[in-house]
């Protein structure tokens, strides 16, 4: 057993792994779910070789190019047909789905998230549209429903730092918006 195995984890240390990993999923080598899950672990680490072991499969330093933050919001536009986002999907700037009798799926599970934030602007007149999260997630809803619903239905995680953040502002018109994980 080498000596960082036994040897007890700081807190300073806990936050520098933590740091580690969010500067990993900006540079789109974690998955919001795969940051949630070792963030946790982090956290829950009691020795330094618990803590090695959360971003052993990452490297040293970060790449020296820092990656460019794509704030162009990203549509997707749904007339009478269905959409799914889905799998490994970088998921940054403003994502603004929009149905018209139709439905829209995003799956943010594998989505990569740079910030650690999604900001969604969703519209379902007539349709609807539905977010999926990992759990743990912090989900904002935020906007209006006129003869729809919008609605969070989100497990919570055990996390003990801050976990990364869903904005939704949603207008509905007999349509409906979910966030579910």
């Amino acid at each position: 057993m080498s000596g960082s195995e036994i040897v007890r984890a700081s807190d300073s240390e806990r936050d520098a792994v933590v740091e580690r990993l969010r500067t990993a999923s900006a540079e789109g080598r974690l998955t919001l779910e795969e940051l949630i899950t070792r963030t946790e672990a982090a956290y829950n680490s009691r020795t330094q070789g618990e803590l090695a072991e959360v971003v052993s499969d990452l490297p040293e330093r970060s790449s020296s190019v820092a990656p460019v933050a794509d704030k162009r919001p990203r549509k997707i536009f749904s007339t009478f047909a269905s959409i799914t986002r889905t799998g490994w999907w970088r998921a940054e700037g403003t994502i603004t789905p929009t149905t018209i009798f139709g439905d829209i799926e995003l799956d943010l599970r594998q989505a990569v998230v740079p910030s650690g934030e999604v900001q969604i602007k969703a519209s379902a007149p007539f349709g609807d549209i539905e977010i999926i999260v990992p759990d743990g997630v912090s989900v904002e809803l935020t906007g209006f429903s006129v003869f729809g619903r919008k609605k969070v239905d989100v497990r919570k995680g055990n996390s003990i730092g801050s976990p990364p953040v869903v904005r939704v502002h949603a207008f509905t018109i007999y349509g409906s918006v979910l966030v579910r994980s």
